[in-house]
């Protein structure tokens, strides 16, 4: 994720700017930081024996209620329809997932819209809504450890969570670390990643977009049609997205994937926006002679009109904020670089746990840095340089990025002290170490997740050094780490 307006101290992301005024976050650091443990994902399911409830959280200390246990998602087929006149979406999702528990009954993120029906392993069950977003369902038999199983949920409703964003003449969907929830019942973390199909249908004359590859568009009832997309590689709920509205599209290909791009019609065209989604495959292609083969079946980028104050890494397609092409070009593209990114860090190799954002964002905003110096501008060397002069005091120090607390999720240093980070590493085991550290990485961790201490591990073995002190002083202390080398 890109917030803007974020800007940089040496073009580099430090602080947002809201209303023209710089809003800083100052946040005491937590103490006895140490060395990180492997998580082991969702929570250890129970000795298979007596059916009992699966837990109602993925074990996750910043988001405890996010994400569910005793079951693994394989895939989820969506079928919507959304008509933006009424703000009433209906839709049918079907769940295919396999028991690792035997469980009496089990949870579902779920928030905003009703219930209609539900039937799971075959059969009607029963349901209630407890808390707001967990939908604790009862089949009406004990799942078997190791079964695998189908849920069937039909709801309606107008939805009001964060993540759908109502907009001028559609709709459009984007939030971190949730959003899911917001228009289907999900197992909402990273550790369960399942693929899609989706299909939704909305009014004629407006196009309907998702994550994936496009299968089609067929008419519908009278005066509607359905949009069908399909998402081939695991992906976690929060970077899938329905995106509905008037576009101009810009279609291309790239390593023999199709893109796919959308920009609103209400900008101008041939502006700054065009040009930068025309760049994507240009981006993508770069970035993978660093981090490896590009890990998804299809690339691209929406851009809306409407007012978000971020830009969000959904999984093959990001969605972008209008402000960010306000500027030039280089700028522009400069972002796009950095949700492009996100691809191989964050959607391929997901979090375990979201204390390891770092993880995400620091690797997108390093990816700015050697973006830039591709693209004929400063050097990533130049650009740490810039950023490190920062006093001691700088926002983009505090809290330490490798555990900065639920609040700080998306603070300054997670991006840019985390991008510092990054280069550190880089300066500290040599050019021939890192550069096959990145794809080491994303290959390793592919379609899965990945936590600092593993990286921590990859990084000690390639390059023949031990790292903890390094590591320490970079993610985890509450000063100004000290210059590499010196």
């Amino acid at each position: 994720m890109r917030r803007w307006p974020l800007v940089a101290l040496a073009a580099v992301l430090v602080c947002a700017l809201v209303a023209g005024a710089v809003v800083l976050v100052r946040v005491a650091a937590p103490s006895g930081s140490v060395r990180p443990v492997a998580a082991s994902g969702q929570p250890s399911a129970p000795p298979d024996g007596p059916p009992s409830p699966g837990a109602d959280g993925a074990g996750d200390e910043y988001f405890p209620k996010l994400g569910n246990g005793g079951y693994d998602v394989r895939h989820y087929a969506l079928r919507v329809r959304y008509d933006p006149s009424t703000d009433v979406l209906t839709g049918r999702a079907t769940i295919d997932a396999a028991a690792t528990q035997s469980m009496s009954q089990f949870n579902l993120d779920f928030s905003g819209l009703k219930i209609t029906a539900l039937r799971a392993g075959g059969a009607d069950a029963t349901w209630r809504l407890d808390g707001g977003r967990e939908l604790v369902v009862t089949p009406a038999a004990p799942l078997r450890a190791g079964q695998e199983f189908t849920i069937e949920a039909e709801y309606e409703g107008k939805p009001d969570g964060d993540g759908f964003h109502h907009t001028t003449d559609g709709a459009l969907v984007a939030g971190e670390p949730a959003s899911g929830a917001d228009w289907y019942p999900t197992n909402e973390h990273p550790t369960d990643k399942a693929t899609y199909d989706f299909e939704i249908t909305v009014p004629d004359g407006l196009t309907a977009i998702a994550n994936g590859v496009s299968r089609g568009v067929d008419a519908a009832d009278p005066g509607w049609r359905t949009w069908r997309w399909a998402a081939t590689t695991p992906m976690a709920s929060y970077l899938s997205t329905i995106a509905i509205g008037k576009f101009r599209i810009f279609e291309g290909t790239y390593d023999g994937r199709p893109v796919y791009s959308a920009v609103d019609e209400r900008l101008p065209a041939g502006g700054v926006a065009d040009q930068a989604m025309q760049r994507t495959a240009d981006v993508t292609g770069f970035l993978a002679t660093r981090f490896g083969p590009y890990p998804f079946e299809a690339l691209g980028g929406i851009v809306t009109s409407e007012r978000l104050s971020f830009a969000l890494e959904t999984q093959t397609r990001p969605i972008y904020a209008p402000a960010f092409f306000n500027r030039t070009l280089s700028d522009a593209t400069s972002i796009v670089a950095h949700e492009i990114a996100h691809q191989w860090f964050g959607d391929s190799v997901s979090l375990n746990r979201w204390r390891d954002i770092w993880l995400n964002e620091g690797f997108a905003t390093y990816a700015q840095w050697l973006w830039e110096e591709h693209d004929g501008g400063r050097s990533a060397q130049a650009a740490f340089d810039d950023t490190y002069g920062a006093p001691a005091t700088a926002e983009i120090w505090t809290p330490p990025p490798g555990d900065p607390g639920e609040k700080n999720l998306f603070a300054d240093s997670v991006y840019v002290r985390g991008g510092l980070t990054v280069h550190a590493l880089r300066m500290t085991i040599g050019d021939d170490a890192f550069f096959r550290l990145l794809p080491e990485w994303t290959s390793a961790h592919k379609s899965g997740t990945g936590t600092t201490a593993d990286f921590i591990a990859l990084a000690e073995k390639l390059s023949g050094k031990e790292l903890d002190a390094f590591f320490q002083a970079w993610l985890f202390s509450s000063a100004k780490p000290p210059y590499p080398g010196r």
